[in-house]
């Protein structure tokens, strides 16, 4: 290991083991990568004792640097926490193994065979924050799709972080797996970040995963490319048509389930036409939202605070949401394009037109009917884990699970064909 004081040289020297571990995972048959992921998650549930102290360590230290409540919520493990942690890497040792699969083929007039296939990444990098349950996610995908990983979490979680690593490697390599394939920054120091950034030929494709001071530092200073969301700004509408009791339980649960959790809801957007609105918004106050509300929802429903314009832009991770009156999902639909972050959205309606027009003209990477934003997850969607939630337009978008870590080659097997004539 290189010296920890020059932090380039030390992730170059990660960057070589870790593409050293990359050529032999992009080898390894199938079950053998779900055996060695078996063997990690049995290895976590043994060490459950050792990561609790550890974490319970993270903890305290975070509630003494004013962490926030979000925050504090994402950095505590428990042991049920730990169990899942453990059954989702099992869940992504399940799952059909993308590498090799065969995405399209076609055979030319000439008899050219041409396939185009999924190869894994190679190398990815992966920031995060105060998340320990990344470490794990992380590792097991990026193995399972026949990447080596490098991990950076947050100094808030190193105990944790340490800990989650130690054992899953302990598991992963007693089955055979490359020791190099995962592998934890082992410094906090914040230039880690930064060499991580500039570390173009070492790292393939890095995925920020933290609040949006991280997201952004990442997506302005990376020379690797970068796969990421920088927002959770997420919407429920309430049209007209919704059944009342169905729109209650979905907005309460969209927003107060897990409220520091990136798919939870933010803005509450009622139609109008809806005769059910003041119901809704109760059904907010009374399970413990500060609800912020535009003139017209004060009206109907007296003595809430008034949203500010600052409230449509603001993702709270926290008790709080932000509730306007719109006009029909025209106006829904507007509100989000100027106000929304293009991560989940949903509409509550029984008038299936409406809410297939919702769900075809939103452009959001999850967009829902009739149910809460909080499936926006990656073992929600069957992926097993997730490493993110992406917002853009390329690659991946969506959770980020198996499929959205390779990449593919076209392969073209002939039988002496050859190109004439001079033409492009």
């Amino acid at each position: 290991m290189a010296d920890q004081h020059d932090i380039p040289a030390l992730i170059a020297d990660m960057g070589a083991k870790a593409r050293a571990a990359a050529k032999v995972l992009a080898r390894m048959p199938t079950e053998a990568k779900a055996s060695a992921l078996r063997a990690a998650a049995s290895a976590i549930r043994e060490a459950a004792p050792t990561i609790l102290e550890a974490n319970a360590r993270d903890v305290a230290a975070g509630a003494a640097n004013g962490l926030s409540p979000a925050m504090l919520d994402r950095l505590t493990l428990d042991e049920a926490r730990i169990a899942g942690i453990a059954a989702a890497v099992e869940a992504v040792a399940a799952l059909p193994d993308p590498v090799g699969e065969r995405i399209d083929e076609r055979t030319r007039p000439n008899g050219l065979h041409l396939s185009r296939v999924r190869v894994p990444v190679g190398v990815i990098g992966i920031v995060y924050e105060s998340r320990p349950n990344v470490t794990i996610d992380a590792a097991a995908l990026c193995a399972m799709a026949g990447n080596a990983a490098i991990l950076r979490g947050g100094s808030e979680a190193a105990d944790s972080n340490h800990a989650l690593h130690a054992a899953f490697v302990t598991g992963w390599t007693a089955a055979g797996g490359p020791a190099d394939a995962v592998q934890l920054v082992p410094t906090t120091d914040r230039a880690a970040v930064g060499a991580m950034l500039a570390a173009d030929g070492v790292i393939d494709l890095l995925i920020p995963r933290g609040g949006k001071s991280l997201v952004a530092r990442v997506q302005a200073e990376a020379r690797v490319p970068v796969l990421a969301h920088l927002d959770g700004i997420n919407h429920v509408y309430v049209d007209g048509s919704a059944d009342h009791a169905m729109a209650a339980s979905v907005v309460r649960d969209a927003k107060m389930r897990r409220t520091g959790i990136c798919g939870a809801m933010e803005t509450l957007l009622i139609d109008r036409a809806f005769c059910h609105a003041a119901e809704v918004v109760d059904a907010l106050v009374r399970a413990g939202c500060t609800v912020r509300g535009d003139e017209a929802v004060r009206e109907i429903v007296p003595g809430l605070e008034a949203a500010t314009p600052d409230d449509w832009d603001t993702e709270y991770l926290d008790s709080i949401a932000s509730v306007a009156l719109v006009d029909g999902v025209e106006g829904a639909m507007a509100h989000i394009a100027a106000h929304g972050s293009h991560h989940t959205d949903a509409i509550i309606a029984e008038d299936e037109a409406v809410a297939e027009r919702f769900l075809a003209e939103v452009d959001s990477a999850i967009v829902l009917w009739n149910a809460s934003t909080q499936f926006a997850d990656g073992g929600e969607f069957g992926l097993g884990a997730e490493i993110g939630i992406a917002t853009g337009r390329l690659h991946a978008r969506g959770p980020v699970a198996l499929e959205g870590l390779t990449t593919y080659k076209w392969v073209g097997r002939g039988t002496g064909q050859v190109r004439a004539g001079n033409g492009g």
